[in-house]
């Protein structure tokens, strides 16, 4: 029997949205978008929600807002299509400002952690939606604030990736909460990075040089469209937390041989679950990719404060067969071989075919995508009342989720959204950490009958 998210109840607005716009003077300019920012794939917004038990005055929050985008002014602008090449993106830092909407919705904190286990459509009422005729209307930054019955406040608000990736929100909303919860002195930012605006240290070579094969944009001779297949089908989302001895009990199934993260554990632990719940052909070709930071990968290494798109993706790629076959340990070594493969060459050369084949994306036939948002210290966000509640994304989707957990800094929780028909193979093989050994014809795991 599956499991559901209630719904939760309508939000009242308690006025028109309003524009904020940076307190002082900005420069008014051009802003270039380099070619990891405006890839075609990242031409959407990601969406966070923070649950408060306190109140937080909207008018604060405001005036907050208009002082930290005197720092994050391009955050205030508006993206354009460049006037030299329509098929790039750039900036147009005018200070028009950010969407700002206060509501109110009658419902307390406690009810909605009761009944809201993981994100559902209701949860959209949350976030304001900009009437508008293309991706280029929304405003940078959009955020609304909700005020519940108990007295507690819902913050939720939308970056356009093509201005910032998870490490970039979570330096803008560390800023913002700084200035809430200093007011009276929110110049004593000595612990926080300033913000890096220019995006010219990821320019491609002249001339571009693309020197690796990247498995990650390349599609099979004979594709399978399994995004599509699945799609086909309702999906409903699913969440696992993993605890620290959770993480240790699948680092260990990989050792003594082979050392790894509690990242690289259960990476190659979700994408071997995956691809076994959704019965694969054992011949099909299936790639796990997902996303590495490239700040300290470059020669030299990003500036302090850098804010945009600075990762790319690493590809691992098995046979079905292959994956599920052997033990956890080989999936490790995969997805540890695939992440070292980035280094400083891998990232330029990946800029530098975006810049020859602009419309390339990434081999989304027979794939599945890994996110991570724990360790970005989102979870820590504190706006003068003290850590969330709850923090987390607005809706799940179909590429997985790597969450972190309020309290709990060593462990994960895992968001994803499945095929209807598969969501009880796919929780059982998750939570089956003592089956290590891989998954047979006869059914049996490491004497485990499935």
């Amino acid at each position: 029997m599956l499991k559901k998210s209630l719904e939760i109840p309508d939000c009242f607005y308690k006025d028109k949205p309003t524009l904020v716009c940076p307190k002082d003077p900005t420069p008014t300019k051009k802003l270039y978008l380099s070619n990891l920012d405006d890839q075609k794939f990242l031409r959407f917004t990601i969406k966070y929600l923070y649950l408060y038990k306190r109140s937080i005055s909207s008018e604060t929050l405001k005036e907050s807002l208009s002082r930290v985008l005197v720092d994050y002014y391009p955050l205030a602008g508006r993206l354009r299509n460049s006037e030299e090449d329509v098929e790039k993106l750039e900036l147009d830092c005018n200070g028009e400002g950010a969407v700002f909407v206060e509501a109110f919705m009658d419902f307390t904190a406690e009810e909605f952690m009761n009944v809201s286990k993981w994100p559902n459509r209701s949860w959209r009422k949350l976030l304001y939606r900009v009437e508008t005729q293309s991706f280029l209307g929304v405003p940078p930054l959009v955020v609304q604030v909700t005020e519940l019955r108990c007295g507690g406040t819902i913050i939720c608000t939308a970056f356009n990736h093509c201005l910032c990736d998870g490490i970039g929100t979570s330096q803008f909303l560390h800023a913002w909460a700084h200035q809430t919860s200093n007011p009276t002195n929110p110049t004593d930012n000595h612990l926080l990075p300033p913000p890096f605006h220019s995006r010219h240290p990821l320019a491609p070579r002249v001339p571009p040089q693309n020197s690796y094969p990247h498995p990650e944009f390349t599609r099979p001779t004979t594709p399978h469209d399994l995004t599509r297949a699945i799609l086909s089908q309702p999906l409903v989302p699913t969440s696992l937390t993993f605890t620290s001895p959770e993480l240790l009990l699948l680092k260990r199934a990989c050792a003594p041989s082979l050392k790894c993260t509690s990242f690289e554990a259960l990476a190659s632990h979700v994408w071997r679950a995956w691809a076994t719940s959704l019965g694969l052909a054992p011949s099909l070709h299936v790639k796990l990719l997902f996303s590495v930071n490239a700040r300290a990968r470059l020669v030299p290494a990003l500036p302090g404060g850098y804010y945009g798109n600075a990762f790319v993706l690493a590809c691992a790629q098995a046979t079905v067969r292959e994956l599920v076959a052997r033990n956890v340990g080989e999936a490790v070594r995969l997805v540890k071989e695939a992440k070292e493969r980035v280094d400083d060459e891998w990232v330029r050369s990946t800029v530098d075919l975006l810049e020859v084949e602009r419309r390339r994306g990434p081999d989304m036939s027979a794939s599945l995508v890994i996110s991570t948002w724990s360790k970005l210290g989102l979870e820590e966000v504190d706006f003068g009342v003290g850590g969330p509640m709850h923090m987390g994304p607005l809706a799940s989707e179909i590429y997985c989720l790597f969450l972190p957990v309020v309290g709990d800094l060593n462990a994960f929780t895992v968001l994803m959204s499945v095929p209807e028909g598969v969501v009880e193979r796919f929780e059982y093989y998750m939570r089956d950490l003592g089956c290590e050994d891989g998954y047979n014809d006869g059914g049996v795991v490491n004497g485990c009958t499935i």
